[in-house]
C-alpha cells in the first residue's frame, strides 16, 4: 500500500534550498541586490537552473531579468565552455552590478552579451529557434507574452523557466485575487494545457514553472 506523501517542513526546506554551497561572487551579488531593491532568484531555484542549463549542454541562453547576475551567474556556470548568455533588463544600474558579478566570478565577457530595454522590445529582434532556454524573471505582467516569445526563440528540446510560479504562496490560494497573482495562476494553468510543451511545476524556491518544447512538426 502506498504511503501518502507527506510535504516537506520548513526544516527539510532550508535544508534544501542551502544544500549546495554558494560560491562568493553570488553571495555578493545577493547583497547587491538588496541594496537595488531587486529580488534575486533564491539559492535552490539558482542550482536547479544550472542543472538544467548542465542537462542541456546550453550554449545561448537567454535571461529576462538581469538583476545582480545571480540567476545569470548559475545559468552560466552549467552551459557549456563557449556557451553565451543574452541577458535582458531595463535597469542600466542592474546591468552594470551584474557585469562586476561576472568579472569577480572569472566569467569570460565574450560569454555575456547584457541589453539594456523592456523585454517585449527587445526579444522580438533576437533569433529564431536559436536558444536552448530563455529565463524569465522579470516584470510579472508580461510573463504571458514572453511565453509567446520564448515559443519563437526555444529550438525543439529546449527550455522555458519562470521564476515566481508560486508568487509567495498567493497562487495556491484562490482569495488572492490581484492582477499580479491571477496573471501567474493563469500562466501556470496554461502552460499545463499548452500542448507545445512538457510542463512541471518545481516547488523550489518560490517556484519554477518549467516547460520543454516539443519538437516542431
Amino acid at each position: 500500500m502506498c504511503a501518502a506523501v507527506t510535504p516537506p517542513n520548513p526544516t527539510s526546506w532550508t535544508y534544501a534550498e542551502h544544500w549546495l554551497p554558494e560560491e562568493a561572487p553570488a553571495a555578493e551579488a545577493r547583497v547587491k541586490a538588496a541594496e537595488l531593491g531587486c529580488e534575486p532568484i533564491g539559492r535552490g531555484g539558482a542550482s536547479a537552473l544550472t542543472m538544467i542549463a548542465a542537462l542541456l549542454d546550453a550554449r545561448a541562453v537567454v535571461e529576462v531579468g538581469t538583476g545582480a547576475g545571480i540567476s545569470g551567474l548559475a545559468l552560466l556556470r552549467g552551459m557549456r565552455a563557449d556557451g553565451v548568455l543574452t541577458s535582458v533588463d531595463v535597469e542600466a544600474e542592474h546591468q552594470r552590478v551584474a557585469r562586476a558579478t561576472f568579472t569577480a566570478a572569472g566569467i569570460n565577457p565574450a560569454r555575456t552579451r547584457l541589453i539594456t530595454g523592456r523585454a517585449l522590445e527587445v526579444l522580438p529582434r533576437l533569433t529564431d529557434a536559436h536558444y536552448d532556454i530563455v529565463f524569465v524573471d522579470g516584470d510579472k505582467s508580461e510573463y504571458a507574452a514572453t511565453l509567446e516569445q520564448a515559443v519563437r526563440l526555444l529550438r525543439p528540446g529546449g527550455v522555458v523557466v519562470f521564476d515566481n510560479a508560486l508568487w509567495h504562496d498567493k497562487v495556491a490560494d484562490p482569495a488572492q485575487r490581484d492582477p499580479q497573482t491571477v496573471g501567474l495562476r493563469e500562466l501556470v494553468s496554461g502552460l499545463r494545457e499548452d500542448e507545445r510543451f512538457t510542463p512541471a511545476l518545481l516547488p523550489v524556491g518560490d517556484g519554477l514553472l518549467v516547460g520543454v518544447l516539443r519538437g516542431r512538426a
